[in-house]
């Protein structure tokens, strides 16, 4: 009698594993799919480069850290990028620093609620991931991104569209500074907010709650 129960208790434990995998799976995959839809929905900003456009698509992979896990949030990204870079004018490039940023931006922040699943927990985390992600912004604009627009436009150019806005900055890595590392924060933000206020009316529909 004890060996049938014990038998039960295994298939019934594996079907339990085999539902969370489908489930983790298809809400990861619907995230990605929402956060490919959002990077169309982008528009420019007062103040900033016409060229530089604010959108929420990091949102859902937020999402997914909270419901799921940093590594969730962090396919959700990787995701994203796979399928845009079969529209890519960037040969990829714009891509893959998109994936970084987002990547840096969730995954600190599914780690620390991870293991706080608190209100408090879920706003350190984001945060903590929005200061990541505006930090290494820097590095990675001026190491990969702006080195590929520097194949369509000089340098001077670049810089010249950021004195247009503000005519004291001289170089690229002051563009750098005083634009894009706060703009990247500010974006962030907009998608830490947002998050905070719509992730416990999801939380139920993602984890599969009645």
């Amino acid at each position: 009698m004890s060996t049938i129960n014990s038998g039960a208790t295994t298939s019934i434990q594996a079907n339990n594993t085999s539902k969370v995998s489908v489930r983790y799976l298809t809400v990861t995959a619907m995230l990605a799919a929402i956060a490919f839809i959002l990077q169309f929905f982008e528009f420019p900003i007062p103040l900033m480069p016409t060229f530089i456009k604010l959108d929420l698509s990091d949102l859902p992979g937020l999402i997914a850290s909270f419901a799921l896990g940093p590594v969730s949030g962090v396919l959700v990204c990787l995701i994203k990028n796979l399928i845009h870079l079969t529209l890519s004018q960037t040969g990829g490039v714009g891509e893959m620093c998109n994936f970084l940023l987002g990547a840096v931006f969730v995954l600190p922040a599914g780690m620390i609620y991870k293991y706080n699943k608190t209100k408090r927990g879920a706003v350190v985390g984001s945060l903590a991931g929005a200061v990541v992600m505006a930090a290494l912004s820097f590095p990675i604009n001026y190491f990969i991104t702006y080195p590929v627009y520097e194949l369509f436009m000089p340098e001077e150019v670049i810089v010249a569209a950021y004195q247009a806005i503000l005519p004291s900055v001289q170089t690229l890595p002051q563009c750098l500074l005083v634009f894009n590392v706060p703009f990247t924060a500010f974006k962030a933000l907009c998608s830490v907010a947002v998050a905070l206020l719509v992730y416990k009316k999801l939380s139920p529909i993602l984890h599969g709650e009645k």
